[in-house]
């Protein structure tokens, strides 16, 4: 049986459907897990949200011993957080950095990713359904 696919989710975005439609849409993140499960099938997928850095990099550490493949959206802590990049690192498998909007056509603070220096594939702008279009990726490349 293969691993679970770790889909870890940073800051603020369990305001999602709330916080600033207009650029990260209407879509909650509970629909968000929902889009991840029916997106992954059978496969295993540990669905997670924090606000902590701390919180977060455990759960990277976690993932190096338990999951195939990580699927992150770290939020604001793609353009900050060092700490992020060296746990990454420390993973083996295929690690997906994901952003629900275009970092690119943003304010310039947001075209420096740290994640995308360890990240085997970048998603951004695809809305929430592209976590769909991740997880699917995922699965296919650790079956």
């Amino acid at each position: 049986m293969s691993k679970a696919i770790y889909v870890l989710n940073g800051p603020n975005l369990n305001r999602l459907g709330k916080r600033e439609p207009e650029i990260y849409g209407h879509t909650t993140l509970a629909e968000v897990e929902q889009i991840c499960r029916e997106a992954a099938g059978d496969r295993a997928i540990v669905f997670r949200q924090t606000n902590s850095e701390e919180q977060l990099l455990n759960w990277v550490h976690e993932a190096i011993d338990e999951a195939s493949a990580i699927l992150i959206n770290p939020a604001a802590f793609t353009f900050t957080s060092l700490a992020l990049l060296d746990a990454l690192k420390m993973f083996e498998g295929p690690i997906v950095e994901f952003h629900i909007s275009n970092i690119h056509k943003r304010e310039q603070m947001y075209h420096k990713s740290y994640v995308s220096l360890r990240a085997d594939s970048v998603m951004a702008g695809f809305g929430a359904q592209g976590y769909a279009l991740a997880v699917k990726y995922l699965v296919t490349l650790t079956s």
